[in-house]
């Protein structure tokens, strides 16, 4: 349709019919390439979902996976979200939010739509459009006959809240004598502090590690401008109230017969090694989980968590925190747990080694993704029979799973112990592919008591989705202030991961346990522990029925 300048008509009404044309031609184009323009992105999108699929498919298939891959999952996840929202932005269809529950087959498809859950629990505002008492075109009177109820999710912010505690006083008019009620306790006797403002706290900080001087400009948001000191200073005093609390969980949990344990690294800020160390003065500390949890085998006892710190990796740490413990391991291959399996001066072993068949299949992955090793793939192929067998059992009592593990999972373990030492006759001696069959080997009896007791899981997959928390938190805060902040950040995450362990709401739990931990009694603080703990209203709602 372009003409060249000396081309064009000298008659106006030509002229506009030619300017229309190309006005015209012009919004196709443009239309053409919005069009184009979105399905890029839709392909970019679906590039993006499927790499992402694959990520977590890879970590499913072969246990936890290399920081690289983590890392990779998370920025994939993020651009991902992007594209979604800008696609979002640009759609100008109704919203589909999709059906209630997702298909079987799409359940793990990461762009899948559904309509959002809300609780039953969850208050609800009824707010009626009524037409009114007469029709709108002949004036008669209107009856009911029914009603169109739809929902729409929304939220009221969070807001501050002075409560004024007004004591009154009153004096008898016969004697003359002052009445007036006591005080009522606080969670931090002396501070302003109400007990779910101070759950808020400690739950953002050690469950959301979302650090203190951001809470200290969200609140400033609200309306309160309530200073990092004070903040600090109330996490300190809350978490000395919850001191008991915790001591009960630990001693509860470090007593089971059956643990699990695995540690992780913490960056601990150190200002003697300002020119030296990781960084401007940050060492590298370890973080302890100590794991019970008897679901996967109907177990009586009840799930928790136990953190603790340590200044570093040496093994005198596992050996004070296990020096009472008795009974079966389960952790990984850490030279400091050797000491407490080795049998004591009568004879009598106190702590038996549960060997981790994830960490053993990591290392074969680790060899094939980097040589396609048809080797290594057959052992991942024998591991994950072990694991069809254990999804099958999971969740039933001790005895079934010994039975099928006899049965089933016990002669494809001998026959994998005794191919392992044929291929270490075929393959070179200092491979890691070597290193990782001799691995196996050197702990067979570790690896084979799960074919022996029913409690013992396949793998320590409990204590290494306990430390997930703490690498979500490393992106945060990136280091621990001191040790002894590493050490109530292990204090508060014992109390927090164990109710949410057993299916609290972690704010609700500590909002409740700090507004009654000091009117309780000591002799009767188990009833606060997360696997006892009932709201006060329910407890009263109980003992009338």
């Amino acid at each position: 349709m372009t003409k060249p300048a000396e081309n064009l008509p000298d008659d106006p009404a030509e002229l506009r019919a030619l300017i229309a044309a190309l006005q015209a031609e012009n919004a196709r184009i443009a239309a053409e390439n919005a069009k184009i323009s979105a399905t890029l992105r839709v392909h970019d999108q679906l590039v993006q979902a499927l790499r992402l699929r694959i990520a977590k498919l890879q970590k499913l298939a072969f246990g936890k996976s290399s920081e690289k891959v983590e890392r990779e999952i998370e920025q994939l996840e993020l651009a991902l979200e992007d594209l979604l929202v800008a696609v979002a932005e640009d759609d100008e269809a109704p919203i589909d939010e999709g059906p209630d529950e997702p298909s079987p087959e799409a359940a793990d498809a990461p762009t899948l739509r559904r309509r959002p859950r809300v609780s039953d629990a969850t208050p609800r505002e009824r707010r009626e459009l009524d037409p009114g008492a007469c029709c709108p075109d002949c004036g008669g009177d209107l009856r009911v006959v029914g009603e169109d109820v739809s929902e729409l999710l929304d939220m009221i912010a969070a807001q501050m809240k002075v409560i004024q505690i007004a004591r009154i006083k009153k004096s008898c008019r016969r004697c003359e004598r002052m009445v007036q009620e006591p005080a009522p306790s606080r969670p931090i006797p002396g501070s302003m502090a109400g007990p779910n403002l101070l759950a808020h706290v400690l739950v953002s900080k050690f469950g959301d590690h979302l650090p203190l001087y951001r809470q200290h400009e969200i609140f400033e948001r609200m309306g309160a401008d309530i200073p990092e000191s004070t903040l600090v200073g109330w996490c300190g005093r809350a978490m000395k109230t919850l001191s008991p609390l915790i001591e009960r969980i630990e001693a509860d949990i470090m007593g089971s017969d059956l643990l699990h344990a695995d540690d992780t690294p913490i960056r601990v800020l150190d200002r003697s090694l300002r020119d030296k160390g990781l960084g401007k003065g940050v060492k590298q500390g370890r973080i302890w989980a100590y794991v019970r949890d008897q679901r996967p085998w109907a177990g009586a006892s009840p799930p928790g968590a136990v953190y603790r710190f340590a200044a570093d990796w040496k093994e005198e740490h596992v050996l004070g925190h296990l020096a009472d413990a008795r009974g079966i391991l389960q952790a990984d291959g850490y030279k400091g747990y050797a000491k407490l399996y080795a049998p004591e001066p009568d004879g009598t072993q106190r702590l038996r080694e549960a060997a981790c068949w994830a960490h053993l299949r990591r290392d074969f992955h680790d060899f094939w993704t980097s040589t396609k090793s048809e080797i290594a793939r057959e052992a991942l192929d024998r591991i994950g029979q072990f694991y069809d067998i254990e999804r099958d059992i999971n969740g039933q009592p001790a005895n079934v799973r010994y039975a099928a593990r006899k049965k089933l999972t016990q002669p494809k373990v001998e026959a994998f112990f005794a191919w392992s030492e044929q291929q270490l006759l075929r393959i070179p001696g200092k491979s890691d592919l070597a290193k990782a069959f001799r691995y196996g080997l050197a702990r067979q009896e570790a690896f084979s008591l799960f074919l022996t007791d029913g409690r013992v899981a396949i793998d320590n997959n409990p204590a290494e989705r306990a430390l997930r928390p703490i690498g979500i938190g490393r992106k945060n805060w990136l280091f621990a202030g001191a040790e002894t902040g590493a050490e109530t950040l292990a204090r508060a995450m014992t109390v927090i991961e164990t109710a949410k362990l057993n299916g609290l709401d972690p704010l609700a739990y500590l909002a409740d346990i700090l507004a009654r931990i000091h009117d309780h009694k000591i002799n009767r603080l188990d009833e606060l522990l997360p696997w006892n703990w009932a709201p006060v209203a329910s407890a009263i709602s109980s003992q009338a029925a």
